[in-house]
């Protein structure tokens, strides 16, 4: 067993499970898929795939294709993850601003990027409504922040069945600096 000091701590954000009744996954499952590929204190939070795990490799790359493996060899699924440090978490939730927040009055949703097509260049790509649409690019995110009376104005939904939505996956700001909060030990 390792030794507790050198573990790192990660999420695993999920793409596409418990939407809409496609790809339907329990949480206890992908708890006990995680713990039989070997991770330490594995946790999961709400029902949308987001698993917070400790473990001593430091090469996302070889996290990600181990836990895609072992989740297609636990659920016979193909299931896209994305995988973030701690540190990498905190990158992005120090970058957001405080006042960007999902609530009653504003929207804000963090689209964890595959590395094929994370760059800063993302941003113009997106077709948004300046009038209304705040996006932010951060090393390995875009973050999309609007007031929810002016939803029905945003360009940013038609990104849906855009490449780069095939290659991202969303966390509101408010589940996202939770599972930091997690990660950070306040469980």
């Amino acid at each position: 067993m390792t030794p507790r000091s050198n573990l790192i701590s990660y999420v695993a954000l999920l793409r596409g499970i418990n939407v809409g009744g496609h790809a339907v996954v329990s949480m206890k499952e992908l708890k006990a898929c995680f713990e039989e590929l070997g991770f330490q204190d594995v946790a999961t939070y709400i029902n949308s795939g987001n698993i917070i795990f400790k473990d001593s490799r430091k090469d996302v790359t070889t996290l990600t294709g181990l836990i895609e493996a072992g989740i297609k060899a636990h659920r016979k699924m193909d299931i896209r993850v994305v995988v973030k440090s701690k540190d990498d978490l905190a990158a992005i939730c120090q970058k957001m601003p405080l006042d960007w927040v999902t609530d009653k009055d504003m929207r804000t949703d963090v689209m964890f990027l595959w590395d094929e097509v994370d760059s800063p260049e993302i941003v113009s790509s997106i077709a948004t409504n300046p009038k209304v649409d705040r996006l932010l690019h951060l090393k390995g995110a875009v973050v999309w922040n609007v007031n929810r009376k002016d939803y029905g104005k945003s360009k940013l939904p038609k990104i849906i069945g855009t490449n780069i939505y095939k290659n991202m996956t969303a966390r509101n700001a408010n589940t996202t600096r939770k599972l930091l909060a997690l990660m950070s030990g306040d469980r």
